[in-house]
């Protein structure tokens, strides 16, 4: 796993993740800690960073970015080895930068998951992420649901410009289609040498953000032109 983690950090920024025992700097927490005492502070952060304060805007932006960067993780290494590391949240370190977005650490990294449990294995440690965010900001299951599926097909997006092959597609398509786990959270579609293209059944709010706007897979772009 170690050198599968290496070169899905050739793809980009998001697709990287250390790994070992000894973390790349100071302030590393597992994502336990994120989903539990240290969740309001964050959501604070990033309000505080997109200009919203502290509530369902910045839970459902903060909820986006750590889906997009889990996604990008288990999605990659499913498509360079067949296998993705167990990326439950007790096994993944986060820390949050003074400057930037949130990096990931993997201490110990296991041999893996077959890519098959790619799905169950993300969206196990989101549960829990999701309840709290629920619980604690308002955010709807909706919002939170198509957060997760747009943040798969942004990571599918980035990986298949950058990794040939079609296990990638598959296994987004496969959860996102009727009957996947996140059946119902859009529309996908692939078409071979023209990439992908999603419209999603909800909004993640970020339009609300001070000179946010609308994302490109936004349901309100749709309703905007046929109303």
């Amino acid at each position: 796993m170690d050198d599968v983690l290496r070169r899905l950090a050739a793809v980009g920024p998001f697709f990287t993740v250390p790994c070992g025992k000894e973390p790349p700097g100071p302030g590393f927490r597992p994502l336990t800690a994120l989903y539990g005492e240290r969740l309001g502070p964050y959501v604070a952060e990033v309000g505080r960073r997109i200009g919203t304060g502290p509530g369902r805007v910045a839970a459902s932006t903060a909820q986006f970015g750590i889906v997009s960067r889990l996604w990008s993780l288990g999605l990659g290494c499913a498509a360079l080895a067949g296998r993705v590391p167990d990326l439950a949240p007790d096994r993944v370190w986060w820390r949050l930068p003074d400057a930037g977005s949130l990096q990931l650490w993997l201490p110990e990294p296991a041999p893996g998951l077959p890519a098959e449990a790619l799905g169950e294995n993300v969206l196990a440690n989101l549960a829990v992420l999701d309840e709290a965010l629920r619980e604690r900001f308002g955010v709807s299951p909706k919002v939170l649901r198509g957060n997760a599926a747009s943040g798969l097909v942004g990571a599918l997006r980035v990986l298949i410009d950058r990794v040939p092959g079609g296990a990638a597609v598959e296994l987004a398509g496969a959860l996102l289609a009727d009957g996947g786990a996140l059946a119902g959270t859009g529309t996908f579609i692939h078409e071979e040498g023209l990439g992908v293209a999603f419209v999603r059944r909800s909004c993640c709010l970020y339009y609300q953000v001070p000179g946010g706007g609308l994302c490109g897979d936004c349901v309100l772009r749709t309703a905007r032109r046929t109303g």
